[in-house]
């Protein structure tokens, strides 16, 4: 019996149908597995002929799944490589995919954030943000374009290598060399969005105590400029992390508590109005 290869289209096609499809019809139940099912459906029907072993072969991609989907590409590429030894007779089955899907997701899920949430996101904001002074549309063009073409390009490479690599690449994934690149990447992360802060956060206190005949006895801000630089800036961070982190909040609320918190600072005279805070 000849060697069944999956063909270039078909994992072009897979690949397609991950890069548009990974968050479809996304749940808290499901997560990512209906985009999963769909980038390995050109990849079953290619390598099965009969119907009942396609949807076996399908079956085995039902199982929960979730991950950051970017780096997660190199699961589904892998998984295609894995299918492709399962049809033509090797001792793989749905439990031993499963079991290297489930392994990998987590620790690419935290290399992911903090590779590209953390850290690669941040740094095209921040330039995307300084081209865009004075109102320019530079800095959105910018990181329209840089964003997809790096996530186009850096998602097609991880799915041909893992589809290359098969199973071999689970310990490059997940072996020691790789927790060592996960917790530099973390570092890294952490640096470039305390530089973002700082560089974009500006929160200032315009509140003054001044006596009967109009002199100034307390500057506020010139006294927390004296003590520490930005102090209301790194607090209004911290203050932020602490509501999503801690309490679990999400963006959303967050920033309508800081226009709160600005608008009663407006009335009560703690901020300028018509300042950026």
């Amino acid at each position: 019996m000849a060697k069944k290869e999956l063909s270039k289209k078909t994992l072009k096609k897979s690949f397609w149908n991950w890069f548009y499809g990974n968050l479809t019809c996304f749940s808290q139940e499901h997560m990512q597995t209906f985009g999963y099912l769909v980038s390995m459906l050109p990849v079953v029907e290619e390598l099965y002929d009969n119907k009942d072993d396609q949807k076996k072969a399908m079956e085995t991609y039902t199982a929960f799944f979730n991950t950051e989907p970017q780096i997660g590409t190199v699961v589904v590429g892998i998984t295609a490589g894995l299918e492709e030894a399962r049809a033509n007779g090797e001792e793989i089955d749905g439990e031993m995919i499963n079991g290297i899907r489930a392994g990998l997701m987590g620790p690419l899920a935290g290399i992911g954030d903090s590779l590209i949430v953390g850290t690669l996101i941040p740094i095209l904001l921040g330039i995307g943000l300084g081209l865009s002074e004075g109102g320019s549309p530079l800095g959105a063009v910018f990181y329209i374009i840089v964003w997809n073409v790096l996530a186009i390009f850096g998602m097609r490479m991880l799915y041909f290598k893992g589809y290359e690599l098969g199973g071999k690449a689970v310990e490059m994934m997940v072996g020691e060399k790789a927790n060592a690149i996960r917790e530099s990447v973390i570092m890294v992360g952490t640096i470039v969005i305390g530089a973002v802060a700082a560089s974009w956060i500006n929160v200032t206190t315009a509140f003054k105590m001044v006596n009967s005949e109009g002199g100034t006895i307390i500057d506020l801000q010139s006294t927390l400029d004296g003590i520490f630089p930005k102090l209301l800036s790194a607090l209004t961070v911290i203050f932020c992390w602490w509501l999503m982190k801690k309490k679990k909040l999400s963006p959303t609320i967050v920033m309508l508590i800081l226009v709160i918190i600005a608008f009663a600072g407006v009335l009560l005279g703690i901020f300028n109005p018509g300042l950026s805070y």
